[in-house]
């Protein structure tokens, strides 16, 4: 039952019902917290009341940072996730209790993220909010709804089709070669990333120990799917690998990833390359291996894709290729 008494200028409403917790809020007027008790007393005699007192104290930034000390360092990216999770925490979105989290106030921070960034950042943002908020949910025992799925989403842009011509591979080699003081790394990596497929993180990862020369395989044992792969080395593979020089910790590239990404934007800069990122390196593998495996199977046991669909998202055909082979299939 609930009792309601004065308290200064406010008043206290405390409803106390067998099997369930103590509830007390305090209220401008009376009749603000008999209508409370009432709606209190209905869900709990339905068996759908929940505890409000944790989402109406806990911010989004609390669960945000134990969301970034207790899952994110699990996972794979979890680092690029910490940053994201600390620029939530900065947010004006992040000051909210969960119980006023609102679809209104996502959406609000929607449009104003997409004045600033790209659709694909806002989507990935959203993305990670809409974890956060399940998570605290299934397994923090938050009672909050994920207002996340109750707003419009930015359209999914494009993905890209960036394919490095074979006139740009020619001028980026020239401009990644290892003269003065450039890194030794670049253009082996570049070469690599050619003809393997192989993503920055595998290559930065890619160790002596897991490499055979002999076999001409490479071993990935932990991708970003989670899965181990053994990825075939071509002789141009083999080649850059036998010339390198060998790095005292076993990495076969002893670069960080910061500085390869600053190496390659100037690699080309100098090549005059516009509009190029290194993971359209990968891109562009996939569309040459796939000229040399036809069959889907063999080319995505190579690349690591796990659909068909995130195999097509890296395959661009040359249009003038598939029409003459078009034309040599009718001759």
């Amino acid at each position: 039952m609930a009792s309601i008494r004065r308290r200064g200028d406010r008043w206290q409403c405390r409803v106390t019902r067998h099997g369930f917790p103590p509830e007390t809020k305090s209220f401008a007027t009376k009749a603000e917290a008999e209508t409370w008790a009432r709606s209190i007393e209905v869900a709990m005699d339905r068996g759908t009341h929940q505890n409000r007192a944790s989402v109406e104290r806990t911010s989004l930034a609390d669960i945000l940072a134990r969301y970034a000390e207790e899952v994110s360092p699990g996972k794979k990216g979890a680092k690029d996730e910490a940053i994201r999770l600390n620029a939530l925490r900065a947010n004006k979105l992040g000051k909210y209790a969960l119980a006023n989290l609102s679809a209104a106030a996502v959406a609000k921070f929607r449009d104003e993220r997409l004045r600033a960034v790209s659709a694909a950042t806002v989507l990935r943002d959203l993305a990670l909010l809409s974890s956060v908020l399940n998570h605290a949910r299934r397994e923090w025992g938050f009672p909050v709804e994920n207002a996340v799925q109750s707003i419009r989403k930015p359209r999914q842009p494009q993905g890209r089709e960036r394919v490095l011509s074979d006139d740009e591979e020619a001028r980026l080699l020239t401009a990644s070669a290892p003269v003065g003081r450039r890194s030794p790394w670049l253009q082996p990596i570049i070469i690599l990333a050619l003809e393997t497929a192989m993503r920055r993180g595998e290559l930065l990862a890619l160790r002596w120990e897991h490499v055979s020369l002999d076999k001409r395989t490479a071993l990935l044992p932990d991708t970003k799917n989670g899965t181990r792969r053994l990825v075939p080395l071509s002789p141009r593979a083999i080649d850059t690998l036998r010339h390198l020089p060998r790095s005292i910790d076993g990495s076969v590239f002893p670069i960080s990833a910061p500085a390869l990404h600053l190496r390659f934007k100037l690699a080309c800069k100098r090549a005059g390359i516009d509009e190029l990122r290194l993971h359209d390196l990968r891109h562009t593998a996939t569309t040459r291996l796939s000229e040399k495996l036809p069959n889907l199977a063999e080319l995505s046991a190579v690349t690591g894709h796990k659909s068909l669909q995130m195999l097509k998202r890296y395959y661009h055909p040359n249009a003038e290729r598939l029409a003459d082979r078009l034309a040599a299939a009718v001759a």
